[in-house]
């Protein structure tokens, strides 16, 4: 290995940052600094692995990326160089303390992980500065238990903003500021429904929702989903004396379609004959990209029978557990007597920093950045794994969402795929695994918010054929 090389400041398995990704900027910044110099031979990637004790998959994972942005050149015998005319104080992205920080040591964020929005793209200096400002400002008072219903402030600018941007009118006593979808999900078991009721869900169907019912003694009624969303007629069918349903309208989850216009009008319909709830979960319907994002199945209700569940995980971020419920004016006396017993108060410092990001507009602008951002790496992402994958996938057409759903041959085991790409350090979850009665196919979901481009899709594309053909 050469002196350059070991000037490295070391890895860090305790990072957020995968291992590769680190390899990867350490390359960058040493050609940055003219450690390593155009025309420079860099260490192969068996000895490379040796000397760092580290699976070869994730050197060439890291040297892949790197090809591709045009870093370095491999030419075969004569090994790989640095690439000509790369000049040095490029700009890098240098490691921070926090990434040594033994407190807050987490897993790696891998490829393709669900669930997560485009953590590098988020404002971390203004979210920052409004953090610091709300320490400052904290009272004694603020020090003291926090309020079981949520921040009136973050209630006040959850309801403004629902009124705009998803065209639901509530006012602030109608919002519960809760610390995730089960925790609001397992709210409404507890103010409204009974052991033993029937609860329609989708199938296929978001992953937790029947665990929870059935923790809860309540029946989870499977009803199909087509192109158009949650079959309703079927849930009229089998819906007689059923209490609520579970419905994602805005990207059903996982296949993304959206409920239509008819069946939302049917279902609110049913819902209004049998006195039963509609629970809306709206997780990320504010990425739409081929229109405007649709209205909330909330903003159609006229009987009060629709409960909106939010959140801020898809938006900001995971780490921050915050989410919010949006209840009938009706039953906003039942949920707070509930919500004493039922809900443990999330922490308000973290609440007011939501309040003031979302009053002072950063919220709204951050939504549409990240709407603008989502299309094009929806896109790219696609572009790099057909490139990579050819005919041996297709990827479904969907109007929204933060994943793609890669089709796979009929024979194929989407489990056994997902394991052997597990092992290859890629992320993906097995579409059969969300049935619970229907059959989609087998398929793989791919998170594509933390993609960068369609150049490092196709590097990870070209590792998902190989783990799919070992």
């Amino acid at each position: 290995m050469s002196t350059s090389i070991k000037t490295f400041s070391p890895l860090d398995a305790g990072s957020t940052e995968p291992i590769y990704r680190q390899l990867y900027w350490r390359f960058r910044s040493a050609i940055a600094d003219g450690l390593l110099k155009p025309g420079e031979r860099i260490p192969a990637a068996r000895a490379l692995a040796k000397e760092l004790g580290l699976a070869r998959g994730t050197i060439d994972t890291a040297y892949s990326l790197l090809v591709a942005e045009g870093y370095i050149q491999a030419r075969g015998q004569a090994g790989t160089v640095v690439a000509e005319g790369i000049k040095a104080s490029l700009p890098v992205r240098p490691m921070t303390a926090s990434e040594h920080n033994t407190v807050r040591r987490k897993a790696a964020v891998l490829p393709f992980q669900m669930g997560l929005p485009a953590l590098d793209a988020f404002p971390r200096k203004i979210w920052s500065k409004i953090a610091a400002r709300c320490v400052r400002a904290t009272q004694l008072a603020d020090m003291a238990n926090p309020c079981i219903f949520g921040l009136y402030s973050l209630r006040t600018a959850i309801a403004s903003y629902l009124q705009v941007a998803r065209g639901i009118h509530c006012s602030p006593a109608q919002v519960f500021v809760t610390s995730g979808y089960r925790n609001s999900l397992g709210l409404i078991a507890h103010a409204l429904l009974e052991p033993g009721d029937r609860v329609l869900v989708e199938d296929p169907g978001y992953l937790f929702t029947r665990p929870l019912l059935d923790y809860l003694n309540i029946n989870a009624i499977p009803i199909p989903v087509d192109q158009d969303g949650m079959l309703v007629s079927h849930a009229v069918q089998k819906g007689k004396g059923a209490r609520a349903v579970v419905v994602t309208p805005a990207h059903q989850s996982p296949l993304c379609v959206s409920l239509s216009l008819p069946r939302r009008l049917e279902l609110l319909d049913w819902a209004s004959r049998q006195q039963a709830w509609i629970i809306e979960d709206d997780y990320d319907g504010e990425y739409r990209y081929v229109s405007r994002p649709l209205p909330a199945l909330k903003s159609l209700d006229r009987d009060g029978r629709v409960l909106y569940a939010g959140t801020f995980s898809k938006v900001l971020f995971p780490g921050i557990r915050l989410a919010y419920l949006v209840v009938p004016a009706a039953q906003v006396e039942r949920f707070e007597h509930v919500s004493q017993t039922f809900l443990g108060g999330c922490p308000e410092l973290t609440q007011a920093i939501v309040a003031t990001f979302m009053t002072e507009g950063h919220f709204a602008r951050h939504i549409q950045r990240m709407r603008k951002l989502y299309g094009e790496r929806r896109e790219a992402t696609a572009r790099g794994l057909r490139k990579a994958l050819g005919e041996h996938i297709s990827i479904d057409a969907q109007p929204g969402g933060m994943h793609l759903i890669l089709r796979l041959n009929a024979q194929q085991s989407d489990r056994l795929c997902m394991e052997r790409l597990a092992q290859a350090g890629i992320y993906a979850e097995a579409l059969n695994d969300w049935n619970i009665e229907g059959q989609t196919g087998p398929g793989l979901l791919l998170g594509f918010a933390n993609i960068e481009s369609e150049a490092v899709a196709e590097v990870f594309g070209k590792r998902i054929l190989d783990a799919l053909m070992a």
